[in-house]
């Protein structure tokens, strides 16, 4: 990874979108109406003008303005913000596992596909996601700095696993860095810390602070798609996952686990963590803790087992993927704070389903709830990471002040959702930090 870092340090390490270029840009979103992250209804047709990258006037009136501005005529169509992902891995889920053992795996060739899948991520209406876990410094340092097309990254770094945790993804053949002195593959790539007691914790956390994470990911239970851990193991002493609350709690931000199980939750929520990912085996009792204790409930809706998918994998998800039913009215009836991501991991063609699984929240949820958790409930959680979030402003929200990450889409999407099933055709205009990524109605 030297020279995926060496990229990073070079490109100026920053972790803002960079707006001076754009500063004096005005564009005009002329006859819209808005949706604005948290209301039942769009509204009735207004004019919307954003100066730099920020939303500066919202108005039913005419709004005038200087010739250079860039107007866009949006024909009475529904204006959103920006959709949001919580859960991505954007390396991980770019490339497949034959890509991940190739011998010769190089930098370059995880940047060229990671950034080939980021900005097909744009493209798609996802102005915003949250990487949790992976190599993923080189590439937000990419797109953050203009040379590649993606969305906001808020960064988690290398997962931290126990030995023989979730994060622990050693062939059989590669043996312990404490006792044998050799990081394992995946540590070399920067993509999980095999972290044991509470000083390696410590250590991990800061690392990935070193490097701009924004939020800790901690691997607290088993997991599917992990060799040594079953499902129902809970992983890391409360001592442990402490020090990793600790350590990022000194730096203004929190931990999020991985967890599916009332025991590894309840220990998780005792150290301090503030959110949690997945949980599709979590009982009343804990999801009722969970709510008491506002912490952070990050779901997904699995994908199905697939026919070529192992006998042992298939055996470990099938308690998880029939939790999935269970845990979404639950946490929904409780009043729990809710956020949607989708966690596709070595599977590249899942990739193009990302808007397609937000239907799925149909189930439980009403078109205005779906729409707000995907937008300003999931940018709640993302400002979760304070002044370690590494793009200030406000997000998920169409509003006098915010960040203009907005799309234009083509009918009311409160009404029929799956418009935003199918980004190519009724996502009209993308905009990300002010910036104009896609417009099909330009010399309309």
């Amino acid at each position: 990874m030297r020279v995926l870092l060496l990229f990073f340090f070079l490109s100026g390490g920053s972790f803002l979108c960079p707006a001076r270029a754009q500063q004096e840009q005005k564009i005009l979103l002329e006859n819209v109406r808005v949706f604005n992250g948290k209301s039942q209804a769009v509204s009735t047709p207004v004019n919307v003008l954003i100066s730099g990258n920020i939303i500066q006037t919202i108005s039913a009136a005419p709004i005038a303005v200087e010739a250079e501005v860039t107007k866009i005529n949006g024909g009475g169509r529904t204006l959103i913000p920006g959709l949001i992902d919580v859960h991505v891995h954007m390396v991980f889920g770019a490339l497949t596992m034959q890509d991940m053992m190739l011998p010769d795996l190089s930098e370059s060739f995880i940047l060229e596909k990671a950034g080939a899948s980021a900005h097909k991520t744009l493209l798609r209406g996802f102005t915003s996601v949250r990487d949790v876990g992976g190599p993923i410094f080189p590439l937000k340092a990419a797109i953050d700095g203009g040379k590649l097309s993606g969305p906001r990254i808020w960064p988690s770094g290398a997962t931290i696993s126990q030995t023989a945790g979730h994060g622990d993804f050693r062939t059989p053949a590669e043996r312990s860095r404490r006792f044998f002195g050799e990081p394992s593959r995946a540590e070399k790539y920067g993509a999980t810390f095999i972290a044991d007691g509470r000083d390696e914790v410590l250590t991990a956390v800061r690392e990935n602070l070193r490097f701009g994470a924004s939020q800790i990911k901690l691997m607290a239970g088993g997991g599917t798609s992990s060799a040594y851990d079953p499902i129902d193991v809970t992983q890391y002493t409360l001592d442990e996952m402490k020090a990793a609350v600790e350590a990022a709690e000194d730096w203004g931000t929190y931990v999020t686990v991985h967890a599916y199980t009332p025991r590894t939750v309840q220990r998780a929520i005792a150290a301090g963590v503030k959110c949690v990912e997945h949980g599709q085996l979590l009982d009343e009792p804990t999801l009722k803790l969970i709510a008491e204790k506002k912490v952070w409930l990050s779901l997904q809706n699995l994908v199905e087992d697939t026919p070529d998918m192992d006998p042992q994998r298939r055996a470990k998800r099938k308690p998880v993927i029939e939790g999935q039913a269970k845990i979404w009215p639950l946490a929904k009836k409780y009043k729990i704070k809710l956020a949607w991501g989708t966690d596709f991991l070595f599977e590249p063609e899942l990739n193009e389903q990302q808007n397609a699984y937000i239907l799925r929240l149909q189930k439980w949820f009403t078109n205005a709830e779906i729409l707000k958790m995907v937008t300003h409930d999931n940018a709640q959680l993302l400002q979760l990471s304070g002044l370690r979030s590494p793009y200030p402003g406000k997000l998920g929200v169409v509003e006098k002040g915010a960040l203009a990450d907005l799309i234009l889409v083509d009918g009311n999407p409160l009404q029929d959702l799956s418009l935003i099933a199918d980004p190519a055709n009724k996502f009209l205009v993308i905009i990300k930090n002010g910036k104009v990524e896609k417009n099909l109605l330009e010399g309309k």
